[in-house]
């Protein structure tokens, strides 16, 4: 067992951590988060150097390396920015849809823009009346001739009004039963006929992130836009949510590091009653509270992740790295705004800004008590 990373993995987190010191400035991430605007400039150089797609081959731009190094540069872009960090890190979100269950073609096609920073992709799964319930659709994709028609509505769809194209999940066969084994995956060209889509509002955090409701009104796209097998799509999205789990994991355990970081520096500088407040043993006791839940948080989101490298899908576990580094996230970034007391209720000392993005991590790619009923399923088994 070796908990080392390698020396290429090592190298490629150097290179995230400081090409995330050197363009996420502070005061360009709060005019950003005002402006409700994405990090186009940062996200381009981003997928010019290569951060962006590092998991996929080489043929489609990436750096053909695996889902540990990606979360690698999660962690790092978030610990120095929980905002840009975050748009960066779900720029290519669902992607890898595409990656795993597409045909040549699509890779070909959709693959190279995501990884070099010139296209925004977007996973179109959620709909307003069934939230976390991914097993009914009310989203239909008819077949006419050669192409599907899709009607339906979907909401708090990241990146959506940005993205180049969506991964819709819909209904394509409304008899199957269970209802579920009639869903399959259609990707949706952005500038098809039809599709449309509305900001959903103002947020708590992710400001610089797009989150829309995303509606389709007869939008006709061909029969080969079918993403893998016909009625497999819930499936495939299940297989997409054990990865994108453990980026989520990595987005809150940098999120809970960069929180931690500021609020460390915060009280080994600040005086208090004629001595340093880190010498004071209650807020030595929260640090190292802190400390041990990012800890834990890193070792089980890095397990999580090479697991996955190694070709095995454990759902249990990827919710448990989503669950804990989430909560983690939560916790710390509360704990270091209790820190730095007023101070850190101001927006000029970024932590109440990583407490506003940490929460967020608790609730998209499933919410933790999703994660809680995957993982009690596990351990409980088949109950006779």
């Amino acid at each position: 067992m070796d908990f080392e990373l390698s020396k290429t993995q090592l190298q490629f987190q150097k290179a995230a951590r400081d090409f995330a010191k050197g363009e996420f400035d502070k005061e360009l991430a709060m005019e950003l988060e005002a402006k409700h605007e994405f990090p186009t400039q940062i996200w381009q150089k981003a997928g010019e150097l290569g951060f962006i797609g590092v998991h996929f081959p080489e043929a489609y731009s990436g750096q053909d390396l695996g889902v540990l190094e990606n979360i690698i540069v999660a962690e790092a872009f978030c610990r120095q920015d929980s905002g840009i960090g975050a748009a960066l890190v779900l720029a290519g979100f669902a992607s890898e849809c595409i990656l795993r269950f597409g045909n040549d073609d699509q890779k070909t096609t959709w693959l190279p823009p995501v990884a070099e920073g010139r296209m925004l992709s977007a996973g179109a799964f959620t709909e307003p009346d069934h939230g976390s319930d991914i097993t009914r659709m009310d989203t239909t994709a008819v077949r006419e001739g050669d192409e599907w028609v899709l009607n339906g509505t979907k909401t708090f769809i990241s990146n959506g009004g940005l993205a180049g194209y969506y991964t819709v999940l819909c209904q394509t066969d409304p008899d199957a039963t269970p209802s579920y084994r009639g869903i399959s995956m259609i990707l949706v060209e952005a500038d098809r006929e039809g599709l449309t889509t509305a900001d959903v509002g103002q947020k708590m955090g992710i400001r610089m992130m797009a989150t829309t409701e995303v509606n389709l009104k007869n939008v006709r796209v061909p029969l080969e836009n079918l993403v893998g097998e016909e009625g497999r799509g819930f499936y495939q999205v299940l297989e997409f949510f054990d990865e994108s789990r453990i980026l989520v994991a990595a987005q809150g355990l940098g999120t809970a590091q960069g929180a931690f970081d500021r609020a460390l520096a915060y009280v080994k500088d600040r005086t208090q009653f004629g001595k340093k407040i880190a010498q004071f043993q209650v807020n030595q006791h929260k640090l190292a509270d802190m400390a041990t839940k990012i800890e834990l948080a890193r070792l089980i989101t890095y397990k999580a992740a090479w697991n996955y490298d190694q070709g095995r899908i454990d759902p249990k576990l990827t919710s448990m790295a989503k669950m804990y580094a989430a909560r983690t996230a939560v916790e710390v970034a509360d704990e270091a705004i209790q820190l730095m007391g007023g101070y850190g209720y101001i927006s000029e000392y970024e932590v109440e800004r990583f407490y506003r993005d940490a929460k967020i991590t608790e609730i998209y790619e499933g919410t933790k008590e999703i994660q809680k009923n995957t993982i009690a399923g596990a351990v409980l088994g088949k109950i006779k």
